[in-house]
Formats: C-alpha cells, sequence, structure tokens
C-alpha cells in the first residue's frame, strides 16, 4: 500500500494551552504569579520547583508550565491519555485523577494538605469531647484521632495510584515532545468533532485517542530513538486522519448522501449498494479469477484430501485510511498462503494455514472467527498458534506490498456477524421499532455471499499474489495427511 503524506501546509496549528477557552489560561496565570515563585530559569536557585496549569481535555490532561515574563509555553511538561477502552468507573476514577493539583501548606516540618489539617483539628476535638463528655477511654480516641488526618492524608494517593493503572503519562523529554504532536493532531480531529456529528469524523477522534494511548505506553516502555520507525508510521497516520476529516468537511459538487456510513466506495468495482449489509470495498490488488465461495456451515473434514488452492482468509483489524480522500478500511482478504510469508510469524503461521487450508474447497472464503470456532473458541487457539500477531503481520505485509489484499470498509453490522462464529448472533436494537433485531447464520452469509462476488467482480487476470519466497506447507513437509 502506497500512502501520501498530506503537505505541511495542511498541518493542523501548534497545540497551545486552552486555545479553545484563552481567557481561562490567563485567569489561571494570575493566579499563579500572584500566588508564589514562578521559576524565570538560569537565575533561579537549583532545585527550584516548576508551577504548572493543569488543563483537563476528553482524552486525558496536559500540564503546561508557567513563564515568569506572562508568555505561552510552547512545549508541554506533562501529558497524560486516558485509555480508550476503560469502563465507567475506570473513567470515573480517571477524571478524578485529572483533577487540579492539590495545594499544600507546611506545619513545621510537614508539608500536608489543608483537609488533612481541617481532619486533624476536627479530629482533636471530637476526641476531646468524646473523652470528657462521652466516657470514651483515651485508648480509643486517641489512636482513632491519629488515624483520621493520616488516612485524609494518603487515601487520595493510593486512589490516584489506583486509577494511575488505566493511563499513561509522559514527563519532560523526547518522548513527551512526541506525543505533544501527535496530540496537535488529534486536537484537530477533537475540533472537526465539533463541528460534525458524521460518522467517519467521530470514528477519526477513537482511532486517534487509540493511536495517542498506545503511543504513550510503547514510550513508556521505550525510548524514541528504538521505536523512531514505528512513531514514523502513528504520526503518518494521524496526519492522515486529519487530512481525511478535513476533506469530509469540506463539501463538493460530487458528495451524495451514503446509505451506509463508514464503507469505502463500491462503485469502483463496478458494484452498488443492493442490501442493508452491503460490503464495500477499495480493492489494492487484482483478485482470483474463479468466483470465491461463501464457507460451509459444517465443519471442514480435516482427513479428505482436496485442493486448497485459492482459498483466503477474512480477518478484521483495527481501522484505518489509506490515504487522503479514502474511507475507512476495516477488514483485508489475503490468499491463504499469505500464512506461509517468511516475514509472518512462524510456525504460527504454517499451522494457521494448514487449519484454514485442509478440508475446504478452492474460493472459499474463511473468516478468522470461523477458526476460533473450529478450535473450541479462543480455548484451543494457544495450542494451534499466536492468531493476533499473525494478524498483525498480514497486515504489515499487505501495508508494506508483499502480497496481495482486498481491502474492505464493512459496516457495523456486517463486520461484527463475520467476528462472530457460523452460528453467532447479533443483537441490535432498532429505536425505530423499539425491539431488538437478531442477525444469524442467514445474514452472515448473506455478507460473506457479497464479499465474494465483490472479490470476484475486481478479478483481473491473475490470482492473488501470496508473496515471495514463501515456506513450505505443513502438508508438504510431512509428505501429506
Amino acid at each position: 500500500m502506497t500512502t501520501r503524506t498530506p503537505p505541511a501546509s495542511g498541518s493542523p496549528e501548534p497545540l497551545r494551552p486552552f486555545r479553545q477557552q484563552p481567557r481561562r489560561w490567563e485567569r489561571a496565570q494570575a493566579r499563579a504569579l500572584r500566588g508564589g515563585h514562578v521559576c524565570c530559569g538560569a537565575g533561579c536557585a537549583q532545585g527550584c520547583e516548576l508551577v504548572w496549569i493543569r488543563e483537563r481535555t476528553g482524552w486525558g490532561w496536559i500540564d503546561w508550565t508557567v513563564s515568569a515574563d506572562g508568555s505561552l509555553p510552547q512545549q508541554a511538561h506533562r501529558i497524560a491519555v486516558f485509555s480508550p477502552l476503560a469502563t465507567r468507573a475506570q473513567r470515573l476514577g480517571m477524571r478524578w485523577l485529572a483533577r487540579r493539583p492539590a495545594f499544600r501548606i507546611r506545619l513545621g516540618p510537614l508539608d500536608v494538605r489543608p483537609a488533612t489539617a481541617a481532619v486533624m483539628v476536627l479530629a482533636l476535638i471530637a476526641a476531646t469531647l468524646a473523652t470528657l463528655h462521652g466516657g470514651v477511654p483515651l485508648s480509643i480516641t486517641v489512636p482513632a484521632a491519629a488515624l483520621a488526618p493520616l488516612l485524609v492524608e494518603h487515601l487520595p494517593d493510593v486512589l490516584g495510584a489506583r486509577a494511575g493503572e488505566n493511563a499513561r503519562t509522559l514527563d519532560a523529554g523526547p518522548a513527551c515532545r512526541y506525543l505533544h504532536r501527535l496530540a496537535a493532531l488529534h486536537a484537530a480531529l477533537t475540533d472537526a468533532a465539533a463541528r460534525s456529528d458524521r460518522y467517519e469524523v467521530r470514528r477519526a477522534v477513537q482511532i486517534g485517542h487509540h493511536q495517542l494511548f498506545d503511543t504513550a505506553d510503547l514510550l513508556q516502555r521505550r525510548d524514541t530513538r528504538s521505536v523512531s520507525s514505528e512513531l514514523i508510521s502513528r504520526e503518518r497516520l494521524m496526519l492522515q486522519l486529519v487530512a481525511q476529516t478535513a476533506e469530509i468537511l469540506t463539501p463538493t459538487a460530487d458528495d451524495a448522501p451514503s446509505a451506509c456510513p463508514g464503507r469505502a466506495e463500491s462503485r469502483r468495482a463496478g458494484t452498488g449498494p443492493s442490501s442493508r449489509h452491503q460490503p464495500s470495498a477499495e480493492p489494492s490488488t487484482p483478485s482470483a479469477p474463479a468466483p470465491p465461495m461463501k464457507e460451509e456451515n459444517n465443519m471442514p473434514d480435516h482427513d479428505s484430501e482436496q485442493s486448497t488452492g485459492g482459498v483466503y482468509l477474512l480477518f478484521a483489524h483495527e481501522p484505518y485510511y489509506p490515504g487522503p480522500g479514502a474511507r475507512e478500511i476495516n477488514t483485508s482478504v489475503v490468499a491463504a498462503d499469505s500464512l506461509l510469508h517468511p516475514h509472518v510469524r512462524q510456525p504460527d503461521g504454517v499451522r494457521i494455514h494448514d487449519l484454514l487450508t485442509t478440508g475446504r474447497r478452492p474460493g472459499e472464503i474463511i473468516p478468522l472467527a470461523t477458526l476460533t470456532q473450529e478450535l473450541n473458541g479462543r480455548v484451543d487457539w494457544p495450542k494451534v498458534a499466536d492468531w493476533e500477531g499473525v494478524a498483525l503481520d498480514l497486515l504489515e505485509l499487505a501495508h508494506t506490498g508483499r502480497c496481495d489484499a482486498l481491502r474492505l470498509g464493512l459496516p457495523e453490522l456486517a463486520r461484527a456477524l463475520l467476528c462472530t462464529g457460523p452460528h453467532g448472533l447479533v443483537r441490535v436494537f432498532d429505536a425505530t421499532a423499539d425491539d431488538v433485531v437478531t442477525y444469524g447464520s442467514a445474514e452472515r452469509a448473506a455478507v460473506l455471499d457479497e464479499v465474494g462476488v465483490l472479490l470476484a467482480t475486481v478479478a483481473a487476470e491473475q490470482p492473488f499474489w501470496p508473496g515471495d519466497s514463501l515456506l513450505p506447507a505443513l502438508g508438504r513437509l510431512t509428505g501429506g495427511r
């Protein structure tokens, strides 16, 4: 796959503190300047603590340092990213974690929170009253009065550490500077989502949040130099998302309403939407000339010796945009022999290839979820292969053009059906009918039929190219079954 990076002229504006609410920064900065010492650079004593202001965002928070000259900071001091997969309770905990840091007061040699000092005074008063008028012995009141302020002082730190498990925080340094650039790109996506409620824009914001969190997690464990190539790929993806949303929000004369948001154009393949399940795709390579067939609902006979040529593997993956102006791609179809590519982790790929092709008919499209069902759900996958790693390697092969792939932008319902087994059910709430609609194997088979029709429609004069220097299949290594 060839990707294009948008020109620098289309890059979003640099990230600045409270860019949507500049008066908030002015008020917070004035309060910081009045409240105490602000570091002024080299003239300050060694060990001078920075004064910073926390800006909360929908995906985390940013800490900005305050300059003595009143100028806006050019770089964030600290960036934290919340997990996009957190539960509601975890999100509430992380929002509490993003609160403004508590002001501390000095009591002799100790720095304590104001709440701790207040609880200490109230505990002493309550202990005195309980001892003098309530008859409570000192052996109870004194420990209680001592434990109450300790609890108030240390409990927020414990809760913060627990909530911090679902957030990734980077302090000042190369990693924080890189994440600052990604945050600026993500800010452009959130601005676009504030102006539009289109599915593609909202989905771009979700993908951007995932990229921020995954990048922060990566940079917590590795330095920027060792993962520079991956960081470049992530920044290129964010640039493509920004360019994509900009094109979506720019009306053109050729724009027409889409019957199914999030799907790629099917007119290039010569097919139009025929049903609510119609999967559309942006084909990246020629496909097999023989019309592919849908999978059989029956379990394959692994002892048969049928030909396995022309079998295809369909797998869903994290959505991406192949370039500016392109629609979301969330599912790929590759030839089964691509599993034998040396750049796919082995022997995992060879084992999955054997499971995928044994007993199948030529032209079948086998979703990865079907193999999962045949392996007793996810229970038996560890005995066969690391299917997640193999899927990522296959996607990387398709990205780099080392094998042919059919890229699909499936609607949510069609993708959900293919991510379940042949006999799985998908339930969808229909707001117009105020009822739950159940989709099952018949609808799943219809989706596979349409993928097969699309695969045959875009077929050129040669079958899918699985790649070069393929390893021998497991059946050939063992002399056949």
